[in-house]
């Protein structure tokens, strides 16, 4: 009877289209969470660094950075979904609903949209999407991502393929009950550090933030810890020492949170990140690597409703050990370009 209360997680086999699964623990979100967050990326957006700053234009307080209230939500999945995965290969329709403030609560469900053995045998991408809400039952993120996750058994049978449509990119309509009506005359450009609004940028504009910063062992492993998310590839040298690397690989997130982070520098005043649209892991990150980032404006959008705040729809580049200077992406063959990371399609907000 040894070991029949323990949990080894969901291999491929354990998922079924049309599943739903609550997702254990709940999580009442601090000010010492902001604080430990702030230590590993060192985000400066003014409206999440500031109550007095968030106040005078019509928050509450300071909200969480909305990555943070992401990692959260995602932890929450990961004992279900990717205790056994390989990689998380991408996201699409990731909407951020409503403003997690510290004292929340927050709990996640996912449900199983689709799921496709690899030609391997060996593995499967799963594609959920996850639901987080606070502790009045409403909706304050929502996303799908895809996953590739071990079989248990290689000669186990395929189930029936479904790979769900998913959209190309969300409607800034969405937006528009996401942030309070802002009084952006108080918005203090000089505080925020930067005098650049909404319409100081133009679609087709590259930025690079220049700025760079070394990932530690330590810090990825907290990081990950943080947000209680217990994927073995991130934390198990044992294990990992015999796998495809070698070693711990980051979790894809932490590289998020540090490019966005380093987007301060270019786009002080997007100070909500609305959507993302879609994304790739283009490569993994380690212990040692420097990320670098650099960011294209694809869109200009109005918000429906809105006179205070408009949109911009954004390609956020992550590098690793080389600058952006050039802007690097993908070769003339289409193939990303050596040192990309990460390749991120989202929609920002600023004020008007």
């Amino acid at each position: 009877m040894a070991g029949t209360k323990t949990n080894a997680g969901n291999f491929f086999e354990d998922f079924r289209f049309g599943q739903v699964i609550h997702h254990a623990t709940p999580r009442t979100v601090t000010d010492g969470d902001v604080a430990l967050y702030t230590a590993l990326y060192g985000s400066r957006f003014a409206v999440q660094s500031a109550d007095t700053f968030a106040k005078a234009i019509g928050y509450p307080r300071a909200p969480l950075d909305d990555l943070l209230t992401f990692h959260v939500v995602f932890g929450k999945t990961t004992p279900d979904i990717s205790l056994n995965a390989i990689a998380n290969l991408g996201y699409a329709d990731c909407r951020f609903l409503k403003p997690v403030y510290p004292g929340d609560t927050l709990t996640s469900t996912s449900e199983v949209i689709g799921i496709k053995e690899n030609s391997n045998g060996e593995t499967g991408t799963v594609y959920v999407r996850s639901t987080g809400r606070n502790q009045d039952g409403q909706v304050v993120l929502e996303y799908c991502r895809w996953v590739m996750v071990r079989k248990r058994s290689k000669g186990s049978p395929a189930p029936e393929a479904v790979v769900p449509k998913l959209p190309e990119r969300v409607d800034p309509a969405d937006f528009a009950d996401c942030i309070p009506a802002l009084d952006v005359a108080k918005y203090d450009l000089e505080l925020a550090g930067s005098p650049h609004r909404w319409g100081d940028y133009e679609s087709g504009e590259k930025i690079d933030h220049i700025d760079g910063m070394t990932l530690e062992e330590a810090e990825h492993q907290t990081a990950t810890r943080l947000y209680q998310n217990t994927a073995k590839v991130h934390f198990n040298q044992h294990t990992e020492s015999k796998g495809r690397f070698g070693k711990r690989i980051v979790y894809g997130g932490v590289v998020i949170s540090l490019v966005r982070a380093l987007s301060y520098n270019g786009l002080a005043n997007a100070f909500h990140l609305a959507a993302v649209n879609g994304g790739r892991h283009v490569a993994p990150t380690f212990a040692g690597d420097t990320i670098y980032a650099w960011s294209e404006i694809i869109e200009k959008a109005e918000i429906p409703g809105r006179r205070d705040i408009g949109a911009l729809r954004v390609r956020m580049v992550g590098v690793k050990n080389q600058d952006c200077a050039n802007f690097p992406l993908k070769t003339e063959t289409g193939e990303y370009a050596e040192g990309v990371v990460l390749d991120l399609d989202v929609w920002l907000v600023l004020p008007r």
